[in-house]
């Protein structure tokens, strides 16, 4: 079987676990050389190694992608980049009345901030080479009204205007930008969340949000990476300017 992604450079932001750990493992499967950014020094070491173990080829890159002169920095030792996913962000649970601007600032600088600084560091070099793909990951957040859920909607929802506006500036440039919009993925990040915000409550929560796709359960982060395969991939060279819905069917189902 040909590899999809052969000898492509791909640079893969929140790869230390999650739905960035899947996408950083199945594109070195399928032959790229992936670097990895995170804030997560250890899951991004382990990651990479994992990946070195069963023969492919990962760099980790300790990141703070909220800084713009330190992404700029990275992405110059990388030099050429093919595929950009900008995977990394936060959450927040809180009505507008209970976002504090700390709060709202923190989500911003990560979440929308953190995909600027990425795209503005990677973009000189895909029009340099005339040719590039960047995935972007929203969130059913940003199409459907979530309770509680204020920045975090407000983020993902300039992800994805961030998302059409790349793919419609650069498509002469042979550059494609989609994103993917997942609904509840069953990752650490969740246990963690779930851990944090219902204390106590952690069995009772999980099967609640699990139960409210219409599937019956959450996504898996390998089930996200094969979507984001694809798109990343020659097979989606006639897609850009999309924002797929990945989700179980929460938000075109719904009861």
């Amino acid at each position: 079987m040909s590899l999809k992604l052969e000898n492509k450079i791909a640079v893969i932001t929140g790869a230390g676990s999650g739905i960035g750990r899947a996408m950083a493992m199945l594109f070195a499967g399928q032959g790229a050389v992936v670097h990895l950014l995170d804030f997560d020094q250890k899951g991004g070491e382990e990651v990479a190694k994992e990946i070195q173990n069963t023969g492919g080829k990962a760099a980790f890159h300790f990141t703070n992608v909220a800084d713009f002169a330190g992404v700029a920095t990275i992405f110059e030792t990388i030099g050429k980049v093919d595929i950009l996913i900008n995977n990394a962000g936060i959450a927040h649970v809180g009505s507008l009345e209970n976002c504090g601007l700390d709060d709202f600032e923190k989500v911003y600088q990560v979440n929308v901030r953190g995909v600027y600084n990425c795209l503005h560091a990677a973009l000189p070099t895909m029009k340099n080479q005339k040719s590039g793909v960047i995935l972007n990951l929203a969130s059913v957040a940003s199409s459907i009204g979530i309770p509680d859920r204020f920045a975090y909607s407000m983020s993902k929802g300039a992800v994805v205007g961030m998302t059409l506006s790349v793919a419609r500036d650069y498509v002469t440039d042979g550059i494609r930008c989609n994103c993917i919009s997942p609904g509840r993925v069953h990752t650490p990040f969740v246990d963690g969340f779930i851990a944090k915000n219902y204390p106590g409550q952690e069995k009772e929560m999980f099967q609640k949000l699990s139960v409210s796709q219409p599937v019956g359960r959450m996504g898996t982060p390998e089930e996200i990476a094969k979507l984001a395969l694809f798109l990343c991939s020659d097979d989606g060279s006639f897609i850009t300017g999309a924002d797929y819905a990945i989700d179980g069917g929460f938000v075109n189902l719904k009861m």
